[in-house]
């Protein structure tokens, strides 16, 4: 197994700029083989302004930076892409564009078979597992499936809230919202992983990165708090 990937809860951490929280897990992860990234905005409306914004930032870790939606042929660009970069936003327009465009199985080749380093950032972390059951966000458009790229066999739940105990808000908790997901058949395990966090995998192995805890939810047993550096490699070969 090839694969190597840097998944990232969050681009911005409070009172930090773009990916300041995790630029040096994203220089040790591209290291000085990879010169050229390959971005993909389609989780947000204004790609220009997304692009530019990551361009700036990948260039001060020193990456050339080139934006999908800018390349006359997305598919071409992802087989000779040396590193992909997939940012945050809505989940499910991310998704049903990389759908539209035919992207889905060419990434999923190019990492998994063709050992392609991927970042992903929030959406960009959900499109990279299962499926995107467990995204927080609104259903604005309507991909052809909510089965994702599925480079890891689990789900991931980025920006995972805990419960605050003295809100009077009465809906449901992240929590619940994922137990209820479990609540249907063969779902597989989600790790809600807070901001700050950062999973990184590497071939059949799973490290937590970052500054904070991770809440790991497999159907039917308790969740489970995980510090930085617990080790989730049993996740990618055990998923009942």
């Amino acid at each position: 197994m090839k694969r190597r990937l840097l998944l990232v809860s969050n681009s911005t951490l409070h009172g930090q700029g773009y990916l300041q929280h995790c630029q040096q897990h994203i220089r040790d992860f591209f290291g000085e083989k990879v010169t050229r990234i390959l971005f993909i905005p389609y989780a947000l409306h204004d790609r220009d302004t997304y692009a530019k914004t990551a361009r700036q930032k990948l260039q001060s870790l020193g990456y050339e930076l080139d934006s999908i939606h800018e390349a006359p042929n997305p598919v071409e660009a992802v087989r000779k892409a040396q590193g992909i970069f997939i940012g945050g936003g809505n989940t499910f327009r991310l998704l049903k564009t990389l759908y539209d465009h035919n992207l889905v199985s060419e990434i999923k080749k190019r990492v998994l078979e063709d050992g392609v380093p991927y970042m992903g950032s929030s959406a960009g972390t959900n499109v990279s597992t299962v499926s995107i059951c467990t995204t927080n966000d609104m259903p604005i458009v309507f991909p052809p499936t909510l089965t994702a790229i599925g480079l890891v066999p689990f789900n991931i739940n980025p920006h995972y809230l805990d419960t605050d105990p003295n809100s009077r808000h009465m809906g449901e908790t992240r929590e619940q919202r994922i137990m209820q997901y479990h609540e249907e058949p063969d779902t597989p395990p989600v790790l809600g992983i807070r901001e700050g966090s950062v999973l990184l995998v590497e071939g059949n192995k799973a490290t937590l990165l970052g500054t904070t805890n991770a809440c790991l939810f497999i159907r039917g047993k308790p969740a489970t708090q995980h510090e930085p550096g617990a080790d989730f490699s049993f996740l990618l070969t055990d998923t009942n």
